[in-house]
């Protein structure tokens, strides 16, 4: 029986997808919950399983391609007897089709068509001789060689620091880099941007870290004690009193909310994303630190799903894990202001009118300056300051 394998039902704030990779062919067999193809959308990869045990029929939509909700892009044939009698089948039917008609899969066909390739000199090196994409990506064209030939016995066009293998790849854009690249120029075009700055005393979180690190490890089941923590708990009562740092605009109205969604900016290989703590003004040090690193490690799998990645009221990004020693980080829309933490340095600065080494960081808050004034923006950053600095300030709300 035929089973059709359809695109799954997208959130309303997501209109298409990509199809970005087959990870079985036609002809193959897969078990039940088995992992078909990856569906990318402009904020996370959807994952396509089989539904039974079954033989992947017939594909309907090629790698690359755009699709809808819903919409049917395979069909499985249930039950598991094709793929035993395919290899007893594969030599007759290889000895039916034409001559230069090879066996190839449509996300193959695609890319020669693109490239021009002759997809007869082309060899497969799928099941039964089948072209895969990978075989038309590391075809090289036996033309090459000859029309190089007369190049040779000509000069050397190219300078002497030119010469040698010079190479050029092209690949296209995924879709959640090219709306990530979207949503940066439409910050740029549609807010009012400014970023102020100013510099933090790290001493006493660090102290206070080494301090309790083990202890609160051991306390909250393997949950380790970092500077994020701290730092979305300073700026939770920051927000409480600056709410205007809290609030978004909405056409021509200002909406303030009434609690803290923290997004927390995590490095995927795929591009940046924002999956966001709900209610952070309700969550402990721990709570925090456990839910940024199961972000973390969801980024880095793919596994994010678009309700993690929705809403909040206010950013937190960290490039100082990367070495950024100063940055002015860019506005997460509709959010109003996003706070850039960077690398820990020690610098020479001046206490009690002695120059002391202290471990310094740079804080940068990047704010809308249509909703926030500057007053407003460097309080509340000498806020956060404060609070860093001192960290039982945090705990007392003063």
């Amino acid at each position: 029986m035929a089973i059709e394998i359809k695109a799954p039902t997208f959130p309303e704030s997501v209109q298409e997808g990509s199809l970005a990779t087959w990870h079985k062919q036609p002809g193959e067999q897969v078990a039940r919950d088995e992992l078909l193809v990856d569906i990318e959308t402009d904020k996370v990869v959807l994952e396509v399983v089989a539904p039974a045990d079954g033989v992947l029929a017939e594909v309907l939509a090629a790698e690359g391609d755009t699709v809808l909700s819903g919409q049917l892009i395979a069909k499985l044939e249930e039950g598991a007897a094709a793929p035993a009698a395919a290899p007893a089948a594969a030599t007759p039917a290889a000895a039916a089709e034409p001559a230069g008609e090879p066996q190839i899969n449509p996300a193959a066909k695609k890319l020669a068509d693109e490239r021009g390739i002759n997809i007869a000199e082309v060899t497969g090196s799928g099941k039964g001789g089948r072209i895969i994409k990978e075989d038309v990506l590391n075809h090289q064209a036996p033309a090459a060689a000859p029309a190089a030939a007369p190049a040779a016995s000509a000069p050397a066009a190219l300078p002497a620091e030119l010469a040698g293998e010079r190479v050029e790849k092209r690949v296209p854009m995924t879709r959640m880099r090219k709306r990530i690249a979207e949503r940066l120029l439409e910050v740029t075009q549609t807010t009012a941007s400014l970023t102020t700055f100013n510099e933090v005393d790290m001493s006493a979180l660090m102290e206070l870290r080494k301090q309790f690190k083990d202890q609160f490890e051991k306390t909250h089941n393997g949950t380790r004690l970092g500077f994020m923590g701290l730092f979305v708990k300073a700026a939770v009562e920051a927000l409480k009193r600056y709410p205007s740092v809290n609030a978004s605009i909405d056409g021509n109205d200002i909406v303030y909310h009434g609690f803290q969604d923290v997004g927390v900016a995590v490095s995927s290989e795929r591009g940046l994303v924002v999956p966001v703590l709900r209610n952070a003004e309700n969550m402990s040090v721990a709570d925090i630190e456990h839910g940024v690193y199961e972000y973390a490690m969801k980024a880095r799998e793919g596994k994010l799903s678009i309700e993690e990645m929705t809403g909040g009221t206010f950013t937190i990004t960290n490039g100082g894990v990367f070495g950024s020693l100063l940055s002015t980080p860019i506005i997460n829309p509709p959010q109003t202001a996003i706070l850039g933490m960077h690398k820990i340095q020690e610098r020479p600065v001046a206490v009690d009118g002695q120059v002391v080494i202290r471990p310094m960081m740079y804080l940068a808050l990047s704010y809308d300056h249509r909703l926030i004034d500057g007053k407003e923006a460097v309080q509340f950053l000498v806020a956060i300051k404060e609070m860093i600095e001192n960290p039982a300030k945090i705990l007392l709300e003063i």
